[in-house]
């Protein structure tokens, strides 16, 4: 299938496409007249990706995940990397709280700088 063809069933824009093809996320065969041709298998790898960066995942740490993957990742490995995920996101959410409560008494101070 053709690059418009996949982002209107991956439900993302062409630019995205030529981004994840370009970082080796997805790849396609050029034709003669230099058209990407995408696999069917592309739109469940395109979802698989976008559901990833939803849930915290670069761009990198995907790559990384579809590399392992292609070497069998069990269930039991994928949780572990999930669970991983799970650690870096609830210290990024304990460091945007201690720094809204920072912001919170600045706020409140008479002089909110400090100065």
């Amino acid at each position: 299938m053709r690059i418009g063809e996949l982002s209107e069933q991956a439900g993302v824009s062409c630019d995205a496409l030529r981004l994840y093809e370009k970082r080796g996320l997805i790849q396609s065969v050029r034709r003669r007249n230099g058209y990407r041709d995408f696999d069917g298998s592309a739109v469940q790898l395109v979802g698989m990706i976008r559901l990833a960066q939803r849930l915290g995942f670069s761009l990198s740490e995907i790559s990384a995940l579809l590399e392992q993957m292609h070497g069998g990742l069990s269930d039991v490995e994928v949780a572990e990397v999930l669970g991983q995920k799970l650690v870096e996101i609830d210290a990024k959410i304990a460091g945007l709280q201690e720094l809204r409560q920072i912001l919170s008494a600045r706020i409140a101070a008479a002089c909110p700088l400090g100065l």
